[in-house]
């Protein structure tokens, strides 16, 4: 991978960091598309087995994977809301 293509998917990480309760955390939904994962099942998948890990080492998974609520637009300009985490 080139320098600039690393510099690039560092920018799109950090643009989709947020602050909850002063914590840095991302959208599991935005991080699917970074990460290269074309559907969202498939990531949520690897989300289960994170916090399988988070729970094993004795951690709250509430901490570390919040359950959020998302807006998004759908085909006829409509929103609907769809299952989001938050992920530190």
């Amino acid at each position: 991978m080139k320098a600039d293509e690393i510099k690039a998917l560092f920018y799109k990480f950090e643009q989709a960091s947020q602050s909850l309760e002063a914590i840095e955390c991302w959208s599991a939904r935005e991080l699917c598309a970074l990460l290269g994962y074309s559907k969202w099942e498939n990531f949520s998948k690897v989300i289960d087995k994170a916090k399988e890990s988070c729970e094993n080492a004795g951690q709250n998974i509430a901490d570390h994977f919040p359950d959020v609520r998302k807006m998004v637009q759908i085909g006829s300009g409509a929103e609907k809301e769809i299952d989001d985490l938050l992920l530190t």
